[in-house]
């Protein structure tokens, strides 16, 4: 049996006058991260009643890939890009996916 992927949520909060350049940090680390072989999927969604939460759903297909995640250049460029715009320091929640199995949460790269 595949053990199962771990994901992990992570929640920001950021502040309204650093919305925009947020959004454009946290994109870019989010398609470079997807090219990451331990990344399964890497999703950032705004809460809508209130623009400056996200989220971040983070799925590794290994408990080692987040670890290799945060060595990545376009990681720390993000990571210290992004400090000074929270609101309030991030959290994280970390789960095991149950459902999908992992080839439902891959997507192909073109």
């Amino acid at each position: 049996m595949i053990p199962p992927m771990l994901v992990v949520h992570v929640h920001v909060h950021v502040r309204p006058e650093y919305l925009a350049a947020f959004v454009a940090a946290t994109r870019l680390n989010a398609e470079a991260s997807l090219n990451e072989p331990g990344v399964a999927r890497f999703d950032v969604v705004q809460q809508a009643d209130e623009p400056t939460r996200f989220v971040l759903v983070e799925a590794y297909k290994s408990a080692e890939a987040p670890a290799r995640h945060k060595e990545t250049a376009h990681y720390a460029a993000w990571r210290d890009a992004v400090a000074d715009m929270m609101a309030s320091p991030r959290t994280s929640v970390k789960y095991q996916s149950l459902c999908p199995d992992e080839s439902r949460w891959s997507t192909p790269r073109a």
